[in-house]
């Protein structure tokens, strides 16, 4: 089982974002949001979950809510609470979509995460976490994020 830091996941997840930062050098006029969301997941082999958040931009605040699903090696229960940031918002309906991203993480009891995603329109989520219960994972995560 794997267990960071809060101060290792928020470094790796930045030195992970660097990596990306040319792909993305085109989105000047784009935004930062900040980005809350607690997602509760159970699976085996195929997982699935769902949650809710809020995105704040340009001094408002929008509800979100979150559906998705992970394919390969997942086995367990688990309510992660992320905190991160939304980069490349044009606007804040920039943020609803399908989001991808190759990620792992496991914890047993209470550990942490991290994950970059991205979905069609060039948002990139930054995402750190503390999760609760038991999930280990190690797959190609799908998640959809919509406007409430």
């Amino acid at each position: 089982m794997l267990n960071f830091h809060r101060g290792n996941l928020k470094a790796l997840a930045l030195l992970i974002s660097l990596a990306f930062l040319p792909a993305f050098a085109g989105s000047a006029n784009a935004g930062t949001g900040a980005v809350h969301m607690v997602v509760s997941r159970v699976g085996f082999i195929l997982g699935g979950g769902g949650g809710s958040g809020t995105l704040r931009f340009n001094g408002h605040r929008y509800s979100l809510h979150v559906s998705g699903v992970s394919f390969g090696a997942t086995i367990g229960v688990s309510r992660t609470e992320y905190n991160g940031r939304a980069l490349h918002l044009k606007t804040a309906s920039d943020i609803a979509g399908t989001y991808t991203a190759l990620g792992g993480g496991a914890a047993l009891a209470a550990g942490a995460g991290a994950v970059i995603l991205q979905n069609g329109k060039g948002v990139v989520l930054e995402l750190t976490g503390a999760k609760v219960g038991f999930e280990a994972s190690l797959a190609i995560s799908g998640l959809v994020i919509s406007l409430r």
